[in-house]
């Protein structure tokens, strides 16, 4: 049996990178017309091994830079400025769209408005304590204060 590396998920034979054992015609008649797999040779086999340790080294650091951003957010306390009547009711409410922008402005870290969780939008003064998803798994609480601005 011909050896084949996979160069996309296939949901019957493995994942891309993958060294698999595989018919010649299913290879030759299926898998490479569709660009699924190419064959194994010495040197195709090394650099799917690379590329593979290059794409855990690759998702390693990105793990360690979303948990460098977790525990700075953790630190951080964001003032968030609104309009707000007597009663500290405020015109309008702070929206997790107002908090990324805040921790944009505050510590330069981009995130994305459908990664915080707010149960329902701010509207009173006070403060508050906002889930933010850094990554996949990567969650930090960061404190948010809204203040009248007169």
């Amino acid at each position: 049996m011909p050896q084949a590396i996979l160069l996309q998920d296939v949901e019957s034979l493995g994942e891309r990178g993958d060294v698999i054992d595989v018919s010649p015609g299913y290879l030759r008649n299926f898998l490479q017309p569709r660009k699924l797999a190419e064959p194994a040779t010495a040197g195709s086999i090394k650099v799917a091994q690379r590329r593979r340790e290059d794409a855990e080294r690759a998702a390693r650091e990105a793990e360690e830079r979303a948990q460098e951003n977790a525990g700075l957010l953790g630190r951080t306390v964001l003032t968030i400025p609104q309009q707000a009547g007597d009663d500290g009711r405020l015109f309008g409410s702070v929206t997790p769209q107002d908090i990324a922008d805040a921790i944009r402005e505050a510590r330069g870290i981009r995130v994305d408005r459908r990664k915080i969780h707010l149960d329902e939008p701010i509207r009173h003064t006070g403060t508050y304590m906002v889930v933010v998803e850094v990554a996949d798994g990567v969650t930090a609480a960061v404190k948010a204060m809204v203040v009248s601005a007169d």
